[in-house]
């Protein structure tokens, strides 16, 4: 199951939609604040499962790294409030380095591959998508330039190096995640629209994602290997692989294309080449997955065999012809 409908679990849920709201709609920075403390109180019940020792394990690590990075954000509020500094640099720095801290951006990413391989596939989706949208709004009012072009670099590069040696299909779409938040960091520095429809076109190839390895129940590399699946659900991942990794005609293409051509015009070349290159090494390691998955004979094992519901797959076929016709259309409507 995605999620067990009980009623303290909607709650929650529905506690961390509002939440989110609550931060982003507030006037005053203590109500960001709050906002992002309600937040985390309604995850951690959503992601601790009693009968799961590393659920509760990675709930416990998510909760001391999002109090720290609270703690840190408090305390530059109250800098901020006592105006007892002349320039706003310090402050700057530490409401910065707090709200990547919470969305797990590089170099405050040491907590997150640890929290994603405790966590189901459906709690690893609302991580990677819903809960960066508080710490990204928060960081676009006080952003510091020069501080996030060094983020910006370090987040592509620590996601795309990390993600080389990994076995776990979750730890993998964590260093993926990270290298994407580069790319969403600096489509927050062009404008909150561009951000957006970066978040929107992130979330749906995740969400396929986290979908299909939801259902297949598959958590590292070597289950893709199974020559048992069937040949679509392999054809599938690969579309939503290449998607991710941001390969011309797939959807994924179609934002990085938008924010490369803003930092060309801005002559941002270096900037624009080191993230191109990084794109490079996720694509190898997406590919390396996926050829192994579809080319190589491994065992056969005739008491396993793994299809879908007909209803399920029809949705991820559905999707995954979203994701290679629409940047199609695109390409034609922008022309």
């Amino acid at each position: 199951m995605y999620f067990s409908f009980n009623s303290s679990k909607m709650f929650f849920f529905f506690m961390l939609i509002f939440s989110t709201l609550i931060a982003i709609s507030s006037n005053s920075w203590l109500g960001c604040w709050i906002g992002l403390e309600i937040n985390l109180l309604s995850f951690i019940p959503l992601i601790s499962n009693s009968n799961n020792l590393t659920s509760t394990e990675a709930s416990l690590k998510y909760f001391l790294t999002q109090a720290i990075a609270s703690i840190n954000f408090l305390f530059s509020i109250l800098m901020i409030m006592m105006k007892n500094f002349e320039m706003n640099f310090f402050p700057s720095i530490m409401i910065n380095a707090s709200m990547l801290m919470k969305m797990g951006s590089a170099p405050f990413h040491f907590w997150f591959p640890n929290v994603v391989e405790g966590l189901s596939w459906f709690n690893n989706f609302i991580l990677m998508t819903w809960q960066k949208i508080t710490p990204m709004i928060i960081l676009s009012y006080y952003m510091n330039t020069n501080l996030i072009f060094i983020i910006i670099i370090l987040n592509v590069i620590v996601g795309a190096l990390g993600g080389l040696n990994q076995t776990s299909l979750r730890k993998l779409m964590a260093f993926s995640s990270i290298n994407n938040l580069g790319w969403m960091i600096s489509s927050l520095m062009i404008s909150e629209n561009l951000w957006f429809f970066f978040l929107i076109t992130y979330s749906f190839m995740i969400s396929i994602l986290c979908f299909l390895f939801n259902l297949m129940n598959m958590f590292f590399i070597s289950q893709l290997f199974i020559n048992n699946i069937n040949p679509l659900i392999k054809m599938n991942l690969l579309i939503n692989f290449l998607s991710l990794g941001g390969l011309p005609p797939f959807i994924g293409f179609f934002p990085k294309w938008i924010i490369i051509n803003f930092l060309i015009n801005n002559n941002l070349f270096l900037l624009v080449f080191i993230m191109i290159m990084m794109s490079l090494i996720i694509l190898f390691f997406y590919i390396r997955i996926t050829y192994s998955s579809i080319m190589f004979n491994y065992f056969k094992m005739k008491w396993f065999n793994l299809n879908m519901k007909n209803n399920k797959f029809l949705i991820i076929n559905i999707f995954s012809f979203f994701s290679i016709t629409s940047m199609i259309f695109k390409t034609f409507f922008f022309m």
